[in-house]
């Protein structure tokens, strides 16, 4: 006789039911033929597995070990050729201002976060993120605040800070200040600037506050929007701008940080409390903070400027 699967089922159902007569209707057998398969299975183990008596019958100790084992290989035969189950694939609605860090977060989510779907929503001011947020539109967002102005937030959302990091100006390759290692905010008083609207989180309220503080107040202003028309009008000699101090250089324009540094920006992460993914924040930290120091890395201007004042960007 040859052990097969149906053998395994009989054994299995008497250790559960601890009847022969039950475990036949169980299996879809007579007892009488029960009875016998359970003497041919017992021959080939070669002693008993089951103690008989009035009430039942009851595993012998070399019974329980077979029966073990009887399951785990029931088991097997049922999942075979089955394939894992794929685990359910998460969404989280990350909103983001305009900010660098964005593609190198997104990347190291999607290296270490495989089963979570992103879906970016973009916005130019922080104060329409948060509304987001209160509405259960977003779960997380990228946004900013600028220190002594920091955001009031409902009780429903948390944030931390990425990283604090000093205003620097772009100019022209021949502004008439472009030796300068730092360039003193009141010096600029004549120029004309481009100046972004409104982010609803404080700008461009700290760089009038900063003029003021400097002793003037810009005689013409340009409202823009539009970063890669920017450059372009600022190589012409139209005008100067406040940047983060990330942005790129080039040979059509210069960064140069401010001297005293008058105006700070702080990167911020902000989610609801109650979002199904705001268990991510703290990877998502992580992430973004790395995504942060690769473009530092990347800014020559920027590494300079923490050299010189003996630290980094503040956290």
């Amino acid at each position: 006789m040859e052990l097969e699967l149906r053998h395994l089922r009989i054994l299995c159902a008497l250790a559960d039911l601890g009847s022969v007569g039950r475990a036949a209707v169980a299996v879809g057998a007579t007892q009488p033929a029960m009875s016998t398969q359970l003497r041919r299975i017992e021959r080939m183990f070669g002693e008993p597995l089951f103690l008989r008596s009035g009430t039942g019958v009851e595993l012998t100790p070399h019974g329980l070990e077979v029966v073990a084992q009887a399951r785990e290989v029931l088991a097997r035969a049922d999942n075979l050729g089955r394939r894992p189950a794929t685990p359910p694939v998460r969404t989280l609605r990350l909103g983001a201002i305009n900010t660098p860090a964005l593609p190198g977060l997104l990347a190291r989510l999607r290296g270490a976060m495989p089963d979570l779907r992103v879906v970016v929503i973009n916005e130019y001011a922080t104060g329409d993120l948060v509304t987001l947020l209160e509405n259960d539109q977003l779960d997380v967002a990228l946004g900013a605040d600028y220190p002594g102005r920091e955001l009031a937030l409902s009780p429903g959302l948390a944030h931390r800070a990425i990283v604090t990091e000093p205003t620097f100006v772009a100019l022209p390759p021949d502004h008439r200040l472009a030796h300068h290692t730092e360039v003193p905010l009141s010096e600029l008083s004549g120029d004309a600037w481009f100046v972004t609207p409104d982010d609803g989180a404080g700008w461009p309220g700290v760089f009038y506050a900063a003029c003021r503080a400097a002793g003037f107040t810009p005689d013409t202003v340009h409202e823009v929007m539009a970063l890669d028309q920017l450059e372009a009008m600022i190589f012409q000699g139209m005008g100067v701008t406040a940047v983060q101090p990330t942005h790129r250089a080039s040979d059509r324009m210069l960064i140069r940080p401010l001297a005293g540094t008058p105006i700070w920006f702080r990167h911020l992460l902000l989610w609801r409390t109650d979002s199904p993914c705001g268990d991510v924040a703290d990877a998502l930290h992580h992430y973004v903070t790395g995504a942060y120091r690769d473009l530092i890395a990347h800014a020559p201007h920027y590494q300079a400027w923490a050299t010189r004042h003996y630290a980094a960007p503040r956290p």
